[in-house]
Order: C-alpha cells, then sequence, then structure tokens
C-alpha cells in the first residue's frame, strides 16, 4: 500500500454569487465530491482548463477556504474537523508556492524578510534570520541580493524568493499553483528544475497545478485531469499522456498540440457538446482500468 501523506474524501465547495445589491443569484460548486490521495514524496499534477476547479482544490487541502463539505485528512489528523487555532501548527508542514511571484510578496520588505517572517511565525524556536538566509542559498539568491527588495529582482529571482519562503518552515507538502506560468520559457526549465532538486534534497511532496501538459509530463508522477469540479482521470503520467481513457482527456491532449488558443477551446467545447460532459451527475465512479489509472465512466 503506499504511503499517503494527504487525503480528501467527498470533497466539495460551493461558493455564493450575489449580485451588487448582495442578493444571491446562484450557488456555483467548484468541487464536486472529489476523492484524492497524495502519496509522500510524489508530484501529482492537476490538470484541466479554466475553471475545472484546479486552484479550489489546492486551496481546500491547505485550509486557505474552508470546504462545503468532505474531509481532508493530513497523515492521521482530520483537519476539517479541528478550529482555526488548532489547525495551525500544521501551516507549518503544508505551504504554497503562488503563480504571481510578484503579488505574493510583501513589495516593501526585503527579500530575507518575505523569507525569514514565515520561520518566525510556524517555528519560533529557530534563528528566523539564518534559517532565512539558508533557504534563499538553496535558491540561488545570495550575498547583499538578500537585502534587496521584491521590485530588484527578475520575475524568476521572485519566484525563487517564493519558494525559499515556501521551504524555509520544513514543510513536507507544497502546493505549486502555476509557479511556472508567469515566466518565460527559458526560465520556467531552470524554476522546474529547482523544484525537482528541492524535492530530492527535502523529501518533499508536491501537488502540481498547471495547464502546461509540457512541464506536467517532465515533472509529475502522476496526474489528475479535472473538468468542472470532478476528477475525470487520474493515473501514472506516462499512463495518462500516452494512453488516456476519458474522452475530456484525450480532447486537453490535443488541445494542447493546437498552437491558436482560440481553436484549442473551441475543441474543448466541443466535449461538452458531444453529450460526454452534457451530464455530469450520470457518469460514475472512478474505474481501475489499469494499474494505478483510474478513470471516470
Amino acid at each position: 500500500m503506499p504511503d499517503v501523506l494527504l487525503r480528501a474524501e467527498a470533497l466539495t465547495k460551493t461558493f455564493q454569487v450575489r449580485n451588487a445589491w448582495g442578493r444571491r443569484l446562484a450557488d456555483v460548486r467548484a468541487l464536486d465530491g472529489v476523492d484524492l490521495e497524495i502519496r509522500r514524496g510524489e508530484t501529482l499534477a492537476v490538470v484541466g482548463e479554466s475553471g475545472s476547479g484546479k486552484s479550489t482544490l489546492g486551496r481546500c487541502l491547505l485550509q486557505m477556504q474552508q470546504p462545503s463539505s468532505g474531509t481532508i485528512r493530513y497523515e492521521d489528523t482530520d483537519l476539517t474537523a479541528l478550529s482555526r487555532r488548532q489547525r495551525l501548527p500544521f501551516h507549518r508542514f503544508m505551504q504554497v508556492v503562488f503563480q504571481d511571484p510578484f503579488t505574493s510578496l510583501n513589495p516593501h520588505r526585503t527579500a530575507l524578510q518575505n523569507v525569514a517572517e514565515p520561520i518566525r511565525v510556524l517555528t519560533p524556536d529557530r534563528d528566523a534570520d539564518a534559517a532565512a538566509r539558508e533557504a534563499l542559498e538553496e535558491v540561488g539568491i545570495t550575498g547583499d541580493d538578500v537585502h534587496k527588495r521584491p521590485r530588484a529582482f527578475s520575475g524568476g529571482q521572485r519566484q525563487r524568493i517564493g519558494i525559499a519562503r515556501a521551504i524555509g518552515v520544513r514543510p513536507k507538502f507544497i502546493v505549486c499553483d502555476e509557479p511556472v506560468s508567469a515566466l518565460d520559457v527559458s526560465i520556467q526549465a531552470q524554476v522546474t528544475a529547482l523544484l525537482a532538486r528541492l524535492q530530492r534534497d527535502h523529501d518533499l511532496t508536491y501537488l502540481f497545478i498547471s495547464h502546461d501538459l509540457g512541464v506536467v509530463r517532465e515533472i509529475a508522477t502522476r496526474t489528475a485531469v479535472m473538468r468542472a469540479g470532478r476528477i475525470l482521470e487520474i493515473g501514472p503520467t506516462a499512463s495518462v499522456f500516452d494512453s488516456p481513457q476519458h474522452p475530456y482527456t484525450r480532447t486537453l491532449l490535443d488541445a494542447a498540440l493546437v498552437a491558436d488558443p482560440a481553436v484549442a477551446r473551441r475543441r474543448l467545447a466541443r466535449v461538452a457538446a458531444d453529450g460526454h460532459e452534457a451530464d455530469p451527475e450520470s457518469e460514475g465512479a472512478l474505474v481501475e482500468q489499469t494499474s494505478g489509472h483510474f478513470v471516470r465512466r
């Protein structure tokens, strides 16, 4: 049996849509009964079009947003049964790297101060400045650069600072929410290589949220495909990419090969039109097709 670090069961998240006067107009279900196991030491990628629920899933797992129903277990602890104060110690073990490295950093603080702050709060027994310098050095920010503010750095360097802030508290699990999508292609490769090295060095577990299937294929151990708040397919990355079983997965992979974004969106829209996804409630449970490769039928 795999060593499961984090487990979500029947996870739902519903948002209320209100007009300018506060009147409730509709409910939008961003997560619809998600069951997911994240294994210790792996990189589990979550892919899907915009609005599929990828980022909401990551935020709920981190308790940045509270799920509407369902449970989230970190090791043997049910996080959804804890109060906000009781969950605080778990923030040390569960961190996040955001998509936009500039807005995720305090612009009025130096790189060293940005990285030291969570260390000081979550691990008060450590020398925060020394630990922050060590984390920054691991990502390639050294010398007098640690005293510069975020605006003095390039986008790739700012993302390295964001990564240093995440690893500084010595976590076990990190949600990487589109961590390279705002970077140039050449810098993307450097950051993904850095994430892979840090994972080996610190025995980290990643949930890697992305729409870039090329990056996912390179970095992910397993891949989950989401649409409309549900996981449609999940399995070893090579198996999902080379032998996709769900019609939406096949269309998603085909669309990734199209240079024109408008054409890609039209291809994805056909999935809803052809009846495969017209009624998500008509789809059953995830069924294992081959070893570890599950598809919703």
